[in-house]
């Protein structure tokens, strides 16, 4: 499964190291990611999602069946 979080699409992002004297490389910035077991008591059964910790505080903002169809409507799932 590669780096994306499935709640907000946080994905991994590419930039530059930059030295003492400004000589610039490639490296990469990774999302803060989990991979959590969330309840869904609608549905009486437990999910699995890798999250970002921003994805995190979404689900216990908006709740998890919320959640869950905000990100299947942007595309970021397909079903959950």
């Amino acid at each position: 499964m590669s780096r994306v979080c499935q709640i907000t699409g946080k994905k991994v992002m590419v930039g530059n190291n930059v030295s003492h004297s400004k000589r610039r490389t490639k490296r990469k910035f990774y999302p803060n990611l989990f991979t959590k077991k969330f309840y869904l008591p609608e549905e009486d059964r437990w999910v699995d999602l890798k999250v970002s910790a921003a994805g995190i505080r979404t689900i216990n903002k908006l709740g998890l069946k919320n959640a869950l169809l905000k990100a299947q409507e942007k595309g970021f799932i397909k079903n959950f």
